[in-house]
């Protein structure tokens, strides 16, 4: 049999890491949902039914046997004349555990296919759990040869090639590709290099959601032959897109499908931190959120991201106020609760603190005060927020911002604690920006007001983080678009001190900043997790020994 026409739902979905029988679940909603509308094939992304990237619980034979099972069920549920599947699992043949895509039609398993090509850089593992797969050929389907590229495999010319050379008319790609800024221009940069060398159109079909630090953004896209754009899905939207292609004189052409615009990398930027957020907590199944709200930006700008992720009722603010606490600070805090609609409490920590340093002060006696006495303030409003946690069951956000992580302007145990960092890979300069964005635009699917909802004062004010009379951040730090400026080039670019120094940075702050980069990485790996923005952000991405005593030659 062959088929001049076929009707390709694209599944853009968010898949939960572990949870197999919702999966399967979720992708019979789909199926179901396809075939209301005349599909004749569903494509999943990676490893949809054991979610992605699985990291070891993929190494557990009970799971492999779970993901196995899901996949005998959707095999059976085919067999009602309804569209055919094409979906990701971890498969075992014999002794090897590969990353795979099975199709199913007419309750037959019609074929697999495995990952060649597996990712072993940045944010990825894959070599650690699966083993390559052998160059593949097509799968048949209804008269129409498949080729299966899975994610990775389409990075190099290797895979298409043998799929090209061996009779493939569509190439279809699952992939878990997250998210970083201009990713998906390198992704369709590589697909049209693809295009361009088997002459065969695609169909880019990427994951959607959270998990853990990473994001994965969607933005699922098909490409003619000819390089042009065929059809473009939404990021950071689930989504069941229809695909019709009709088969021509010179091979398969779109002939209709989504035509959705991107976001700019502002919104998206906001969108991912909003999202993985989400995620996060729903997934993990808290109620909610509590944030410490000082009156600076950073918590500002967390609140509002947690208000746009999970509504206002679900997140509860509390101002922990000592006596160094301004009463510019207290009216900010308030304005911004006000603005979001968030519960809002107050908990004063004196007596808290000032019982520490009394039964401190012997062991302390004969020496001054100084920022030990400091740390006791934000450790105080560290373990309150912890309490509340404890006691209501909501998750801490932390809010420290990548300039801080990066130089460990932050206390261990204080305001370090929490469960998720929505903010930990934007450096400071890009938190105000982010604040004067997000008071101007609300892109759908945001649950927070429209409007100001972070108070003009708080971003207009000189930040600190007022532990004693007086202070300034910038006692402490280079001004943050210096700090930011160098740092940036320490960690992205993995420059020298040499090389900025001849950039024009001062050399006493570029030595400075490098060392306080080296020393805090024993905190930053005692941080909760936070959302993946960057190329290079503090986790999966930049893994640095804490033993390290490495120092850049000036």
């Amino acid at each position: 049999m062959t088929t001049d026409i076929l009707r390709i739902a694209v599944a853009q979905l968010n898949p939960i890491v572990g949870d197999v029988a919702g999966n399967l679940e979720k992708a019979r909603a789909a199926r179901a949902e396809a075939a209301g509308r005349g599909a004749d094939l569903v494509v999943y992304s990676e490893l949809f039914l054991a979610g992605y990237p699985p990291e070891d619980l993929v190494l557990r034979p009970a799971f492999q046997e779970a993901c196995r099972a899901a996949l005998d069920d959707l095999v059976a549920d085919t067999a009602d004349g309804g569209p055919a599947v094409l979906i990701g699992l971890p498969l075992r043949e014999g002794d090897k555990l590969h990353n795979s895509v099975a199709l199913a039609d007419a309750g037959a398993l019609v074929g697999v296919r495995h990952k060649v090509d597996l990712p072993n850089y940045a944010v990825f593992d894959e070599k650690r759990v699966f083993q390559p797969g052998p160059l593949p050929g097509p799968l048949g389907f209804r008269g129409v040869r498949l080729g299966v590229p899975i994610c990775e495999d389409i990075w190099t010319e290797e895979v298409t090639e043998c799929l090209a050379e061996t009779g493939a008319e569509i190439l279809i790609v699952p992939n878990g590709s997250p998210y970083e800024r201009a990713k998906i221009d390198i992704r369709m940069q590589i697909a049209v290099e693809r295009v361009v060398e088997t002459g065969l159109p695609m169909i880019y079909a990427n994951q959607l959601g959270g998990q853990d630090e990473l994001v994965f953004d969607g933005g699922s896209f098909g490409l003619a032959a000819d390089r042009r754009l065929a059809f473009q899905m939404k990021q950071f939207v689930e989504d069941v897109a229809i695909t019709t292609w009709r088969r021509g004189e010179g091979g398969w052409e779109l002939a209709e499908g989504p035509q959705e615009v991107l976001a700019d990398q502002v919104t998206a930027d906001w969108q991912a931190c909003v999202l993985g957020l989400r995620d996060y907590v729903d997934k993990n199944r808290f109620p909610g959120v509590v944030i410490g709200l000082s009156g600076g930006i950073d918590s500002a700008v967390c609140a509002a991201m947690a208000v746009d992720a999970l509504g206002a009722e679900r997140v509860h603010c509390v101002m922990l106020p000592y006596r160094y606490t301004s009463s510019e600070s207290l009216k900010d805090a308030e304005a911004c609760a006000d603005a979001l609609g968030m519960r809002y409490d107050t908990v004063p920590i004196a007596e808290a603190v000032e019982a520490f340093e009394a039964m401190l002060a012997p062991l302390f006696a004969g020496h001054a005060p100084g920022v030990t006495e400091e740390n006791i303030q934000s450790r105080v409003r560290g373990t309150a927020l912890m309490a509340i946690s404890n006691k209501f069951g909501s998750m801490v956000v932390t809010t420290g911002n990548k300039s801080e992580m990066s130089v460990g302007y932050a206390t261990l145990y204080g305001d370090m604690n929490g469960g998720f960092n929505p903010i930990k890979d934007l450096y400071k300069s890009e938190v105000y920006n982010l604040a004067r964005w997000r008071n101007a635009h609300r892109p759908e699917g945001l649950l927070g007001p429209q409007g100001e909802v972070i108070p003009a004062n708080i971003i207009q004010k000189e930040p600190t983080a007022e532990l004693r009379e007086g202070q300034r951040d910038q006692d402490s730090l280079p001004p943050y678009d210096v700090l930011d400026a160098i740092l940036e080039g320490l960690v992205e670019r993995e420059a020298s001190a040499a090389e900025l120094i001849s950039e024009g940075f001062d050399a006493d702050t570029v030595k400075r900043v490098q060392k306080l980069l080296y020393v805090a990485e024993y905190k930053r790996r005692q941080a909760a997790p936070g959302v993946k923005i960057t190329q290079r952000n503090f986790g999966r991405d930049r893994r640095y020994p804490i033993v390290n005593g490495w120092r850049d030659a000036v």
